[in-house]
């Protein structure tokens, strides 16, 4: 579209002249010192240094919920793992799965798809659904997390949380957060949230509100997209979406401590039919994980072991 002439503006008359004045010069001031160059240098030097320190644990603006690490020299080497398969179970493959979790014998999983996204318990041997609860169809479920008695289950978009009774998944209450909601879980302090970039904010269980954020990086650099979570004994274990890739976390440095190549746990027939790979669950009873995908036929039992001891 073209855009339209800005309209020409009125001239003014000129003012009368006015009768002229007799001005005193001002004395002029003595020329300010010269500074030495070397203090402008160290001006510098400093002022990049107090900036190195804000930005902490990146290279982005300092952020007052950043959690600021030094992180002094190359980063510790990065292990490679690879998955174990112990045994399969069967998957609802109608699941579209973005949260997993195991408490006290049961597993309990979080839906999404929008009209579709429920909570549910799960028998883990059978992949029968022995419970659900449908959220409202507006809303696409997503990760699901553990607190006490009860389940926090975050949604992608509208920026809610639902807390769910475990026991009869009544509703108990609502959060409410800015951003995109990914993945969940509960490391015994605080709830770790991812939102599809390379951020991990850990929050207040009871008030949902942040207390500090870290940013995930490995070796080659930042890891975005982190989806899934699950805390173990310390660490976070994350799916990095649209990927066959697990990475292990050190949630007090977001510095990335190993990498897990899960792929190959389905055949290419299967493969047609499913989406993603998408679900951490960790089971202390039997000291291993339980793992899953979007839409997949199957839970896996296994374990991560390092790539140079796989069978």
């Amino acid at each position: 579209m073209a855009k339209r002439p800005k309209p020409k503006k009125k001239a003014t008359p000129a003012a009368p002249p006015e009768p002229a004045e007799t001005v005193t010069a001002a004395p002029v001031p003595p020329p300010a010192p010269k500074r030495p160059w070397w203090l402008l240098a160290v001006v510098v030097v400093l002022a990049g240094a107090i900036a190195y320190v804000e930005i902490g644990n990146g290279d982005a603006p300092a952020d007052p919920a950043l959690h600021g690490v030094a992180l002094d020299g190359p980063p510790p080497p990065m292990e490679a793992l690879s998955v174990h398969v112990i045994q399969r179970f069967p998957h609802d493959p109608d699941a579209f799965t973005q949260g997993l979790l195991w408490h006290d014998g049961h597993l309990y999983e979080s839906t999404g798809l929008r009209g579709h996204s429920t909570v549910r318990e799960v028998a883990l041997e059978t992949g029968e659904v022995l419970r659900r609860r449908s959220i409202e169809r507006r809303l696409f479920g997503e990760g699901l997390a553990r607190v006490d008695d009860q389940l926090i289950q975050l949604t992608w978009q509208a920026g809610q949380a639902h807390v769910w009774s475990i026991d009869g998944f009544e509703h108990r209450r609502t959060f409410s957060y800015d951003g995109e909601g990914w993945g969940l879980c509960y490391d015994g302090h605080h709830l770790v949230m991812s939102d599809g970039s390379e951020r991990l904010s850990f929050r207040d269980p009871q008030t949902f509100r942040v207390d500090h954020v870290v940013r995930v990086r490995d070796d080659r650099g930042f890891v975005e997209q982190l989806n899934e979570l699950e805390c173990v004994d310390g660490v976070v274990w994350a799916n990095v979406w649209q990927t066959d890739r697990i990475v292990r976390i050190d949630p007090a440095t977001g510095r990335v401590t190993g990498s897990v190549d899960a792929s190959d746990l389905l055949t290419l027939s299967e493969r047609f039919d499913a989406d993603v790979l998408n679900g951490i669950a960790w089971i202390p009873e039997r000291g291993h994980f339980v793992i899953t995908g979007k839409q997949w036929p199957w839970l896996f039992e296994v374990d991560f072991v390092p790539t140079s001891e796989a069978p």
